[in-house]
C-alpha cells in the first residue's frame, strides 16, 4: 500500500509540475516569438482572437475586391475624360486583381494567421496601381468621378482590418494616402485646373485617410475588448473548469463502483450470520478495484479526463511524459473544444480516436520543428467522405490553424489526421 501511495505521489507531483508549466506558459510567451505557435500580444489580431467571426467576415473582404475590379473595368472603359493610355489602364486593373487576390488568399482559414509580408505585397500593388491609374489618364482631367483609385486604396486597408494589428493598418493606409496625395497633386501641378494643388493632394488622400483610422480603431478596440475578456474569464479559467469536471468525474467513478459492488455486497452480507473465507476475498477485491481506480484517476491528465468525459473511454492516448499538461490557456481551450467537437460527431466512433503527443527530438518532426517544442498528432477514424469531413470539421481547423500556425491537416475518405506543434517553454 506504501508502493501505491509513493508511486500517486510521483505522480500527482508530475502532473502539479505540468500545470504549473502550462499556467505560466503563456506569460513567457508574451513579447516573444520564440515557437512555432507563438504570438506577441501587441501583434494579435481580430482573426486570432476570434477566428471564426474571421472566417465569417471574409465574404466581405471577396466583395470589396471584386466590386473594386469591376468599377476599374467599367470606368477605363466608359468613363474617361482623358484618351490617355490603355495599355496603363489595363496595368492598373490588373494590379487591382492581384492585390485583391492576394488579400483573398491570405486571408483564407487554412493559411493563417494572414502574414506581414502578404500585407505588405497588398499595399504595394496598391500603390502601383495609384500611380499607373493617374499616369493612364494623364491630361487635364476635369472629373474626380473617374479617379477610383482614390477610394480603392481605402478599401484596399478595409478589407486587411480583420487580418493585421492597427500599427500595420495605419501605417500602410498612411503610405497609401501619401501615394495618393503625390499622384494627384502632381497631375493638378502639371495641368491645374482651378483648384489649389494641396487641396488636389488632401481629396485624393481623405477617403484613404478616413477609412484607415475607422480600421485602425476597429482593430484596435478589438484586440483592447478580446485582451480584458480574457483576463477577466483568468479567474474561472480551463483550469478550474477541468479540475471542477476531473472531480466531477472521479465522483461519478466511485459512485458507479459502490452503486455496482459494494452496495449489494454489503446488502448480502446482511442476509448471513457468519462471513465466510469467500465474503473476505471479494471484500479485498472490490477494495483492489477502488484503489486501481483512485491510482488511475490521480494518473490522469485533464486531456485524458476531457477525452473520456467526451464519450471517449475506449480513444487511445499515447502520452507518457504528459506533455499536453504544458498547453497555455488559449491552447487547452482550442485542443478541448476541437476534441468535443469530433468525439460528439455522428460520425465518428470514439474507439477509433487516437492522440499521440510527443517532444519533437523523439518524432521524425526533428528538423522541421524545433527540438524543445512537442509534436501533438490526432488520428480519427470518421464514417464520411472526404467533403464531408471538411463540411463538418472545417471551422474547428479554423481556429487550429491560427492557434497552431503549422497545423497540418490530411483529409481522406473515413479518415483524418491533425499534426501540430507547440513551445512547451
Amino acid at each position: 500500500m506504501s508502493a501505491d501511495r509513493a508511486g500517486r505521489a510521483g505522480r500527482a507531483g508530475r502532473t502539479y509540475r505540468a500545470d504549473r508549466t502550462g499556467r505560466t506558459a503563456r506569460s513567457a510567451r508574451v513579447g516573444r516569438t520564440g515557437g512555432p505557435g507563438s504570438v506577441t500580444a501587441s501583434g494579435r489580431t481580430a482573426q486570432q482572437y476570434d477566428p471564426l467571426g474571421a472566417m465569417g467576415s471574409r465574404p466581405l473582404a471577396v466583395v470589396l475586391g471584386a466590386a473594386g475590379v469591376l468599377w476599374a473595368i467599367l470606368t477605363s472603359l466608359f468613363d474617361r475624360d482623358v484618351v490617355g493610355s490603355p495599355t496603363l489602364s489595363a496595368m492598373t486593373v490588373l494590379l487591382l486583381a492581384a492585390s485583391a487576390a492576394v488579400v483573398l488568399v491570405a486571408s483564407s482559414p487554412f493559411r493563417a494567421p494572414f502574414p506581414r509580408w502578404a500585407f505588405v505585397l497588398h499595399v504595394g500593388l496598391l500603390a502601383v496601381a495609384a500611380v499607373t491609374s493617374v499616369a493612364a489618364q494623364w491630361g487635364p482631367d476635369r472629373s474626380a468621378l473617374n479617379d477610383f483609385m482614390s477610394l480603392l486604396t481605402a478599401t484596399g486597408i478595409v478589407m486587411a482590418a480583420p487580418y493585421r494589428p492597427w500599427v500595420d493598418l495605419v501605417v500602410g493606409g498612411v503610405f497609401l494616402a501619401v501615394v495618393d496625395a503625390v499622384a494627384w497633386g502632381t497631375a493638378a501641378t502639371v495641368f491645374p485646373h482651378g483648384v489649389p494643388v494641396s487641396v488636389s493632394g488632401f481629396l485624393a488622400a481623405a477617403p484613404t485617410l478616413v477609412l484607415t483610422a475607422a480600421a485602425g480603431v476597429f482593430a484596435w478596440t478589438f484586440a483592447g475588448l478580446a485582451e480584458r475578456v480574457q483576463i477577466r474569464a483568468g479567474s474561472y479559467s480551463v483550469e478550474r473548469a477541468e479540475r471542477d469536471g476531473i472531480a466531477a468525474s472521479v465522483e461519478e467513478d466511485r459512485s458507479t463502483i459502490l452503486t455496482r459492488d459494494v452496495g449489494p455486497f454489503f446488502a448480502e452480507l446482511r442476509t448471513r450470520e457468519t462471513i465466510t473465507d469467500v465474503d473476505r476475498a471479494r471484500a479485498r477485491s472490490i477494495a483492489d478495484g477502488i484503489r486501481r481506480s483512485m491510482v488511475a484517476d490521480a494518473d490522469r491528465t485533464w486531456f485524458e479526463q476531457a477525452v473520456r468525459a467526451d464519450g471517449g473511454a475506449l480513444a487511445v492516448i499515447d502520452d507518457p511524459d504528459g506533455l499536453i499538461a504544458t498547453l497555455d490557456t488559449d491552447q487547452r481551450t482550442v485542443v478541448r473544444t476541437v476534441v468535443r467537437a469530433v468525439l460528439r460527431a455522428p460520425t465518428v466512433d470514439p474507439a477509433d480516436f487516437r492522440a499521440m503527443v510527443r517532444r519533437a527530438s523523439d518524432t521524425d518532426a526533428l528538423g522541421a520543428v524545433p527540438p524543445d517544442c512537442v509534436v501533438v498528432a490526432f488520428d480519427v477514424g470518421v464514417a464520411d467522405s472526404d467533403v464531408g469531413i471538411h463540411r463538418t470539421f472545417d471551422p474547428y481547423f479554423a481556429v487550429l490553424r491560427v492557434t497552431f500556425p503549422d497545423l497540418d491537416v490530411a483529409v481522406r475518405p473515413s479518415s483524418l489526421a491533425l499534426r501540430f506543434s507547440y513551445d512547451q517553454h
